[in-house]
């Protein structure tokens, strides 16, 4: 008994967090949270001088972008091209944490749309393509994974042209 109600809270509060990352109406008010420390989210550490801070990777949904490492980075449908802020806070930054530099400028390798940066409430440097913020998943373990491919119809992975990849993916990773 003990071993199902502990699966269902569990179940309630994965659909808490991912109704916060666009499942809802657009009726909550948005909140702002402190950085996540979970040990699930792709580290943000520095990149080499000289190495690209995201690149393209081949797919199972076809080329998109990747950081450094070869995780996926995705577009959130909420956020507003060019308005320099995320649409994605409080408990939708736990699951999809920003891409972050610590250049103005990112180093990209492929990447034809425009790479540049906006700031985040703490300060930081959010990567953005084509004017959007970009964001990793936190369910993406490894370089080549994919699972935030069209979660609730409002992530999508990011094309080296710096357009959404709304394509269904036709496998694994790369």
């Amino acid at each position: 008994m003990k071993k199902q109600l502990g699966l269902g809270l569990s179940a309630v509060a994965l659909a808490t967090v991912l109704t916060g990352c666009g499942g809802g109406t657009g009726t909550t008010t948005p909140t702002t949270a402190e950085s996540p420390t979970s040990a699930s989210a792709p580290a943000s550490s520095p990149v080499p001088a000289g190495t690209a801070e995201v690149k393209t990777a081949e797919s199972a949904a076809g080329r998109i972008v990747v950081d450094a490492k070869g995780m996926s980075v995705y577009f959130f449908t909420k956020d507003a091209k060019d308005s320099g802020t995320s649409a994605c806070t409080g408990q939708c930054i736990a699951a999809w944490p920003p891409v972050l530099t610590e250049s103005d400028s990112p180093e990209v390798d492929g990447v034809t749309g425009t790479v540049g940066t906006i700031p985040t409430p703490e300060g930081k440097k959010q990567v953005t393509v084509n004017g959007l913020p970009v964001y990793y998943y936190v369910k993406d373990k490894a370089a080549g994974d994919i699972t935030g491919q069209g979660v609730n119809d409002v992530w999508y992975l990011v094309s080296p042209e710096g357009e959404m990849v709304k394509t269904a993916a036709t496998g694994g990773g790369y």
